[in-house]
């Protein structure tokens, strides 16, 4: 019998508005691949998500994304020289070292998304975390 294998993992990710969640995205750093029926794909280097042209208050507002990246830094000032928050009205909090070993900010998108975006702190010792 065959190992079982993946190619990839993707979240489906809701919109308030398909089009202005759109340019939102590649706005933040994301590169959109491909758009029909409803969906957009989203990646940047390996990792992706599906963007949809479906929207519910609930779960989009309990939906939570987490970015891990090389350097925190550069994203955080890639976010504010893009003025997300002004451009869109979004949330974005400062940048924290979390008691959990990463240093991150978050992005709440214009559907209510939240997004994690941060880097392992340097120093800190992993307990259980994929290398």
């Amino acid at each position: 019998m065959s190992a079982l294998k993946a190619v990839e993992l993707k979240a489906f990710v809701p919109a308030k508005d398909f089009a202005l969640s759109q340019r939102f995205y590649a706005d933040l750093g994301f590169t959109q691949r491909s758009q029909g029926g409803g969906v957009a794909y989203f990646c940047v280097e390996g990792c992706a998500f599906l963007l949809q042209d479906f929207y519910d208050q609930a779960l989009a507002e309990n939906l939570v994304m987490h970015l891990l990246v090389p350097d925190v830094q550069v994203w955080r000032a890639h976010v504010d020289a893009q003025d997300l928050a002004g451009r869109y009205g979004v949330r974005i909090t400062p940048l924290e070292a979390q008691p959990w070993g990463i240093t991150e900010f978050v992005v709440i998108d214009p559907s209510g998304v939240c997004w994690h975006i941060g880097q392992n702190t340097p120093g800190f010792e992993p307990v259980g975390r994929l290398p």
